[in-house]
């Protein structure tokens, strides 16, 4: 080891140290005769900072010094109730510093700061974040409640800046928050939590403000928050990410995934700031006329770790109600779980997105009942291959027909290329001799489409369903640590645009197994290639492919679902083929059928008709 030797630089060094350590501790003491005097000015420096106006008040020449410096801090206060008027009575209270209390029970813990009188920490207790961290909707200042008005005497106020006076209630499960004018006159902040639930009582009420605000000037209720992000994958966190309202009783909208600035002149019942799995929500029992709306997307490089994804922002007039403020309001902070949100009876359901429509029906009458019914028994994963075979046994008898059909024009497939080739210079010609073959046959394209339209509500609905099951969240299955989020069986070294930085491996099964069953049936009945039309073999490579390049972030128990729904599929079809369906009886009905005469129906006649009618005038021509 190199001996160390103390040279000049380090002897100037340490002497330069030792002559600052003197000059602190001499200066120190020259100033403890003075920390009295700060720390009566701290408060005031406070309140100067959110004071909106500088007046100045005289004091008594005189005084000698030692009661001016006796009596500084009652003059500073004093002279911040002048510039705040009527409030100005709160900064004189021993309230007026930066206290918190806390609010809490079994799954919420709720911190309430004195200044503004709101929220500054809400803990949901049961939930964690991907690594490991609790779950927070409020820290850190990423919201503000606040109330801004107008008094009497011109002065704008936001009662975000000012103090309240707190005092716990009921054994301590309701806390009352005044910013006071006087004794007995105030606005109330009250906030009440019950056991075991997200849903917190709050009341927004006045008393004796009658003639301290001015009722001309509206009055407004400005909430907002920066969303944390909660997920691993933050691109798949914040497509799920949005802030949302009802109006009108049972409407709702929302301001979707830009930047985005909307107003509602319509009654608004709630607003809800929505983190994909967890959320906060605002709710009135008397609808706010109209409210402004504002989402602004905070994640600007998805390569980048980020700590908020989306800014939210609502702003709600108050109505005045005999001089005085008094709303009756619900403060809800805990996971977009629809078991949760639906037992409100508030329509907050609403805010988890389970499709439209017949999409959402399916969801709500079917797919989360018989979900929630084999998940209490069976682990996430093995519950979702359940549900997808129970969906497909469901779906056979559709899946039968739609085979049968597809047999049916295989085999008659040779007959129609002879009718092409035939008529190969007569497309009018070709339609109608291809339309009678299918009539005589009992055949016809359409019976495949039908049925396999069928079934797309249902797929629809299950795509829906799975990135907004809260129960499958932090669920692991096999290689996957969180049926929520994507699985990695593979990291990379750089990031690859739509796809990302990882490989997953249920994407890759689910693309094999479209695959392997697109083959199976677009494959095998595939027409030749026409002028004009979409090669049906590019269409059938790139379905897997799309699935294997965006699902690569997607939740991993969508894909196992789409990975085990093919997979069933597959089996279905073979068995199908191989014991039930025989394309020779096939064949030799269709001939049976061919030697019968076909009663048309009166839309067919009338097509022949059409059809013979546009050869004639064609021959004319």
């Amino acid at each position: 080891m190199e001996n160390k030797k103390l040279d000049l630089n380090s002897i100037i060094g340490f002497v330069l140290i030792g002559a600052i350590l003197i000059w602190m501790l001499y200066n120190s003491q020259e100033q403890g005769t003075e920390v009295e005097t700060v720390d009566s000015k701290s408060k005031t420096e406070q309140i100067d900072e959110i004071s909106a106006e500088n007046e100045n008040q005289p004091i008594a020449t005189q005084e000698s010094s030692e009661e001016k410096l006796a009596d500084n801090d009652s003059l500073e206060l004093a002279r911040a109730q002048s510039r705040l008027g009527a409030f100005g009575y709160s900064a004189t209270l021993p309230s007026a510093q930066n206290k918190t209390t806390t609010l809490e029970n079994d799954v919420l813990k709720l911190v309430v700061s004195n200044k503004g009188g709101q929220i500054v920490e809400a803990k949901l207790k049961k939930f964690k974040t991907y690594d490991s961290i609790p779950v927070h909707l409020i820290k850190d200042n990423n919201a503000t409640f606040n109330i801004s008005f107008t008094t009497n005497d011109n002065r704008k106020l936001n009662t975000k800046d000012l103090y309240f006076e707190p005092s716990l209630t009921e054994n301590g499960n309701a806390l009352s928050m005044k910013l006071k004018v006087a004794e007995d006159e105030y606005l109330e902040y009250y906030y009440k939590l019950k056991p075991n639930d997200y849903m917190v009582d709050f009341q927004l009420r006045s008393q004796g403000l009658n003639d301290v605000i001015n009722q001309n000037n509206e009055i407004n209720l400005d909430w907002s928050l920066k969303g944390y992000r909660h997920a691993k994958s933050i691109s798949y966190e914040n497509r799920y990410t949005e802030i949302l309202w009802e109006y009108e009783g049972d409407l709702e909208d929302y301001t979707g995934q830009g930047d985005l600035e909307e107003e509602n002149d319509e009654d608004i019942t709630w607003v809800a700031f929505k983190q994909h799995f967890f959320t906060s929500v605002l709710l009135t029992d008397s609808p706010f006329e109209r409210g402004k709306f504002i989402s602004k997307n905070l994640v600007e490089d998805e390569e980048i770790d980020t700590v908020y994804t989306k800014e939210f922002a609502a702003s709600l007039p108050l109505k005045l109600k005999g001089g005085e403020i008094n709303e009756s309001l619900d403060w809800y902070y805990g996971p977009t779980d629809y078991k949760v949100l639906n037992d409100y009876d508030r329509n907050l359901d609403e805010i988890v997105p389970l499709g439209w429509g017949i999409f959402g029906w399916i969801n709500k009458y079917f797919t989360i009942p018989f979900y929630n019914l084999l998940s209490g028994f069976l682990p996430a994963g093995i519950a979702i291959i359940f549900l997808t075979i129970s969906v497909k046994l469901l779906l056979s008898p559709v899946q039968y027909k739609q085979y049968v059909s597809q047999a049916k024009m295989k085999v008659l497939r040779p007959e129609i290329n002879e009718l092409n080739e035939k008529y190969k210079d007569n497309a009018m010609k070709k339609q109608q001799e291809t339309m009678k073959l299918y009539s005589k046959a009992g055949a016809s394209p359409m019976s495949g489409c039908i049925p396999g339209l069928m079934q797309i509500p249902v797929f629809y609905a299950l795509f829906h369903f799975f990135p907004s099951a809260f129960d499958i969240r932090q669920k692991s299955f096999l290689w996957a640590d969180d049926l929520s989020s994507y699985d990695v069986i593979a990291e990379l070294p750089f990031h690859i645009p739509f796809y990302g930085d990882h490989v997953s491996l249920f994407p890759i099964l689910a693309s094999i197994a479209i695959f392997i069953y697109m083959t199976m049936t677009t494959g095998q009945n595939m027409p030749q290639s026409q002028p004009g039309m979409p090669n049906m073999k590019f269409i059938m490579y790139l379905s897997p492919i799309f699935m294997l390049v965006f699902f690569n972030n997607y939740a991993s128990g969508l894909s196992l679902y789409y990975f085990t729904s093919n997979l069933i599929t597959i089996g279905i079809m073979l068995v199908i083929k191989n014991f039930i369906i025989d394309e020779d009886k096939i064949h030799a009905k269709i001939q049976e059928n061919k030697k019968k005469p076909k009663k048309k129906g009166k839309f067919a006649r009338k097509f022949q008709e059409m059809m013979e009618e546009a050869e004639k005038q064609k021959n004319k021509k």
